[in-house]
Parts: structure tokens; C-alpha cells; sequence
């Protein structure tokens, strides 16, 4: 497999992750204008979503990185056989 391909599939994986953490936490904070007592909203763990988003930013980052150090391999391989 090129670790270029692998990189990009990081990236996807910790861009999946994050929106899904943010819809989340999006989801929670909107409450409908009326409740009922019986109701009571969801709660999210803030705290966890936080940490889950950072984990996805440098996931992504880092994947991001091996995908540049790919590319930088790729054009010094071409600007040695040219």
C-alpha cells in the first residue's frame, strides 16, 4: 500500500471522527423551546468530547504530516531519475 493512500485514509478516519464528536456535542446544546418535566435533556460529557476532539486534531495532523514527508520522498525520487 502507498503511504500516501494510507496518510489520506488517516486523514478521512480523524475527519469522520471529528464531525462526528461535534455533531454530538452540537446535538445536545439545542433543546426545544418546550419541555415537560418529564423531560429532560440529554447530557453530554463535555469534557470527553473535548479530549475526543483533540485526539482527532492531532490524529489528523500527524497523518497530514506523513503525508507531506510521502510527497517530499516522491519528488526528490523524480528529481533523481529525471
Amino acid at each position: 500500500m502507498n503511504v500516501m493512500n494510507a496518510a489520506l485514509g488517516g486523514m478521512q478516519i480523524a475527519q469522520s471522527s471529528f464531525e462526528k464528536t461535534a455533531q454530538c456535542i452540537a446535538d445536545t446544546s439545542i433543546q426545544p423551546p418546550i419541555q415537560s418535566q418529564a423531560q429532560k435533556p440529554d447530557s453530554v460529557d463535555l469534557s470527553a468530547q473535548a479530549v475526543a476532539l483533540i485526539a482527532d486534531r492531532n490524529q489528523f495532523q500527524a497523518n497530514a504530516q506523513v503525508f507531506h514527508a510521502g510527497d517530499q520522498m516522491q519528488k526528490k525520487l523524480l528529481d533523481l531519475m529525471a
